[in-house]
C-alpha cells in the first residue's frame, strides 16, 4: 500500500505518480506516460547520453543545483523531492535557447536523435557557469561533454556550439519556480511507495536507514542507481523491495575529520562521485585525471563513491586510489559503528566483509603529507567513458631518497581490487633508484595472474601495470636526477 504518490517538480508543477512500479525508469516515465519523447532511447546503460535530462535538487545551504543525468538508469522513485527538467521545457521553435541555437547554427546535428541529450548537458553547463560567472575552456567543454558518446555530426562542431553558446545574450532558466517547489516538497514525509507487490522505501535519517536494513537485510540497498539500474535495463533483473539512500542528508556530508593524527576527510556513502572526487583531489592533486576519466559527468552526478565502494568491482576506479591514500571504510549496523582498513574489506571476488543488515556509511580518507609521491593511472581503450583495463594508483613516502611506505593499488588484475604486497616489499627500506623501481616491476607477477578478457590480454596487462611502476620512479626523479639519468643513459 502506498503511504503517498511519488512527488516531483516537472513541466511547470508537481507531478504525482502512484500507478507505476518503482522500478519504472525515469525515460520510461517520460516516454511512455508523460509524452514527453525528446529524450530519447540509445544504450540503455548510461554510455550514449541520448537520454540526459537535468536533476534539480536543494543542497545542503537549501540552494538549488542543477546536474545533468542519464534518464535511463533512473529509478522513478528517487526523483521524489526532485525537480526533471528535460529539452521540453527549454526554448521552442520560436526562441531556441542559447545551447539549441549554437548547435543549429553550427551545424551540430545529423540525424538529430543525440541533439536532445547534447542540448541538456550543454544547457547544464551553461546555467553552472552562468552562476559561477566564469566561462569554460574547450578542454573543460570536452570534458563536460564526454557523456554524450552518440555523435554522428563529430566532435568539432559540438564542441564549436558549447563554446558560441556563451557568446548569445544571456538566457537562463527560470530559477525561482523550481526552488519554491523544491522547498514546498521538503516539507513531505518521507517515501515508503508500494506498487503490485513492489516495494521502495527513501529514509531521511541514518537511524531509519540503518533499522530498515536490519529490518530487510534481503532488501536490495540503492545508491546512485548507474549500477543497479543496468540490472532491470540489460539482465531483466526482478527487484522486489528497494531501499534508497539518496535522501538522508548525513550521507550526504563530506567534511573534515582526523584521521588518528593526521587530518583526514570524511565522505559519506551517498556523496556523489563527482563531490566525492572534488574532495578527493584535495588531498592529492594527482588523481584529477583519474576524476575527469572516472565515468563521465552524468554518471558521477547520480553515482555515489559509497556505492561504487559497497559494489566490490575488481575493476572500479574508486577503490584503487582510496587504497592507495590508506583510506578505511566505516560500516553499520543498527546503531553499532565498525572500521577497517578499504584493502581488507574486499575478500573475494564480489564478497566483502559485510554482515546481514550492515551498510557502508562512509569513506575515511588521511590527508597525504608532502613525503608521499602518488600516481594514479587508467588504462582502457577508449580515453572517455570506459571502464578500465587496469587501473593503478601508486603511492611511495621518501624520506632522504629512501622508501619508507609504499602501496600500490591496482584494479583489474584480480578477482578484487587489491595491493601488490610483494611489489611493495621490493621498494620499502631500499634506496630510491632505478633498480628499485626495477626490482618492483620485477616482483609484480608474484602478486597478480590477471586474466585475459575483452578489454586486453593477461600479458598486456601485467606488462603495462609493470612499466606504470617504472613511469613512478621517472615521475619522482628531481630535474638534476633526471640530467645525470638522461646523460648516462645517452652514454651508455
Amino acid at each position: 500500500m502506498n503511504t503517498r504518490p511519488i512527488r516531483f517538480f516537472h513541466r511547470g508543477e508537481v507531478v504525482e505518480v502512484a500507478d507505476l512500479p518503482p522500478t519504472t525508469t525515469v525515460l520510461q516515465y517520460l516516454r511512455e506516460h508523460a509524452g514527453c519523447t525528446g529524450t530519447k532511447e540509445g544504450c540503455a546503460e548510461g554510455d550514449c547520453g541520448a537520454c540526459t535530462v537535468i536533476q534539480g535538487e536543494l543542497d545542503a545551504a537549501g540552494q538549488l543545483q542543477l546536474r545533468n543525468v542519464n534518464a535511463c538508469t533512473q529509478f522513478l522513485p528517487t526523483l521524489d523531492g526532485r525537480a526533471l527538467l528535460t529539452v521540453e521545457d527549454l526554448g521552442g521553435p520560436e526562441r531556441l535557447n542559447p545551447a539549441q541555437q549554437a548547435l543549429v547554427a553550427c551545424h551540430g546535428s545529423q540525424c538529430g536523435f543525440c541533439t536532445p541529450g547534447f542540448v541538456m548537458t550543454m544547457t547544464a553547463v551553461y546555467e553552472r557557469h552562468g552562476e559561477a560567472g566564469t566561462r569554460p575552456d574547450r578542454q573543460q567543454l570536452a570534458d563536460d561533454l564526454a557523456g554524450n558518446l552518440c555523435r554522428c555530426t563529430g566532435y568539432r562542431p559540438i564542441l564549436d556550439a558549447a563554446e558560441q553558446m556563451f557568446d548569445a545574450p544571456a538566457q537562463h532558466l527560470d530559477r525561482a519556480p523550481l526552488q519554491a517547489a523544491l522547498q514546498a516538497l521538503a516539507m513531505d514525509e518521507p517515501l515508503d511507495y508500494g506498487h503490485a507487490g513492489l516495494r521502495f522505501h527513501a529514509p531521511q535519517t541514518l537511524a531509519d536507514l540503518a533499522l530498515l536494513r536490519q529490518t530487510y537485510p534481503e532488501a536490495t540497498l540503492l545508491a546512485g542507481s548507474t549500477d543497479i539500474g543496468l540490472w532491470v535495463n540489460k539482465q531483466f533483473r526482478q527487484l522486489h523491495h528497494l531501499i534508497y539512500t539518496g535522501r538522508v542528508a548525513a550521507l550526504r556530508e563530506i567534511r573534515p575529520e582526523p584521521f588518528g593524527e593526521q587530518p583526514g576527510l570524511w565522505i559519506g556513502a551517498a556523496a556523489s562521485l563527482e563531490d566525492a572526487w572534488a574532495a578527493l583531489t584535495t588531498l592529492a592533486p594527482s588523481l584529477a585525471e583519474l576524476w575527469r576519466r572516472f565515468a563521465s559527468p552524468p554518471v558521477r552526478h547520480a553515482g555515489t563513491l559509497g556505492g561504487n565502494i559497497a559494489n566490490g568491482s575488481p575493476i572500479g576506479d574508486g577503490a584503487p586510489a582510496l587504497i592507495a591514500l590508506g583510506a578505511d571504510v566505516v560500516l553499520r549496523r543498527g546503531d553499532e559503528q565498525r572500521r577497517l582498513p578499504l584493502q581488507d574489506f574486499y575478500l573475494d571476488y564480489m564478497k566483502k566483509d559485510l554482515q546481514p543488515g550492515e551498510l557502508v556509511e562512509a569513506v575515511h580518507v588521511p590527508k597525504p603529507d608532502t613525503s608521499w609521491a602518488i600516481a594514479a593511472h587508467k588504462i582502457s581503450k577508449r580515453h572517455d567513458s570506459d571502464i578500465s583495463a587496469v587501473c593503478a594508483v601508486l603511492a611511495v613516502q621518501l624520506r632522504n631518497g629512501t622508501v619508507q611506505q609504499a602501496r600500490f593499488a591496482f584494479g583489474g588484475m584480480a578477482a578484487i581490487v587489491k595491493r601488490a604486497a610483494a611489489a611493495e616489499a621490493a621498494v620499502v627500506g631500499q634506496p630510491w633508484v632505478k633498480a628499485t623501481a626495477e626490482a618492483a616491476a620485477a616482483a609484480l607477477p608474484q602478486d597478480f595472474k590477471p586474466l585475459t578478457d575483452m578489454r586486453a590480454s593477461d600479458a598486456y596487462r601485467l606488462k603495462v601495470s609493470q612499466n606504470l611502476i617504472r613511469k613512478l620512479w621517472l615521475e619522482t626523479l628531481d630535474r638534476k636526477t633526471i640530467t645525470i639519468w638522461r646523460a648516462g643513459r645517452l652514454a651508455a
